[in-house]
């Protein structure tokens, strides 16, 4: 008898179960087109490129040395023993890797700012986006903007809502 108890009870709750799963809310949102629509987006924008523009100063420095060098080179390697040429050719290879290097140590220290300056607004992001579909009684909403889901059933754009909730326009 208990038995028959546990079961009907373990039945009863996979409908119940199964009940809620069928009326699980799904919605979706571009947020990427949302991020890029925020005030605060468009000033990190500005200050990257800002930031991207004073590292690309200081590297031109580094060209302009290596162009001097290289006119140096061919101005005079006529007049120039063996021993020199390999000593100045030297010094324009190290010059070439000084430009390289330091293009690479600005990629990298643009992105880490990327990142620093981003984080706060993508987390303000989805925090109103959480807000919304929790108000609005959404199980799961999903981004649109990654572009990979082919096919999905029919579902609700939360973008109006969260802009609401976030106050653009």
């Amino acid at each position: 008898m208990k038995k028959y108890v546990i079961i009907a009870f373990v039945t009863v709750s996979g409908l119940f179960s199964v009940n809620a799963m069928a009326q699980s809310k799904v919605g979706h949102i571009n947020a990427q087109a949302l991020i890029e629509t925020m005030p605060e987006a468009q000033t990190a924008q500005k200050s990257l490129q800002a930031y991207a523009e004073e590292l690309d100063k200081d590297g031109k420095g580094l060209i302009d040395e290596y162009q001097k060098k290289l006119k140096e080179f061919d101005a005079s390697a006529a007049s120039m023993t063996d021993n020199m040429k390999e000593i100045k050719g030297k010094e324009i290879q190290t010059a070439q890797k000084n430009i390289q290097d330091y293009q690479e140590s600005a990629q990298q220290k643009i992105e880490a700012k990327r990142q620093e300056i981003l984080k706060p607004i993508y987390d303000k992001a989805r925090k109103a986006i959480e807000d919304v579909a929790k108000e609005k009684g959404y199980a799961y909403v999903l981004d649109s903007s990654a572009g990979v889901l082919l096919v999905s059933p029919a579902s609700d754009d939360l973008a109006p809502a969260v802009k609401i909730k976030l106050g653009i326009k």
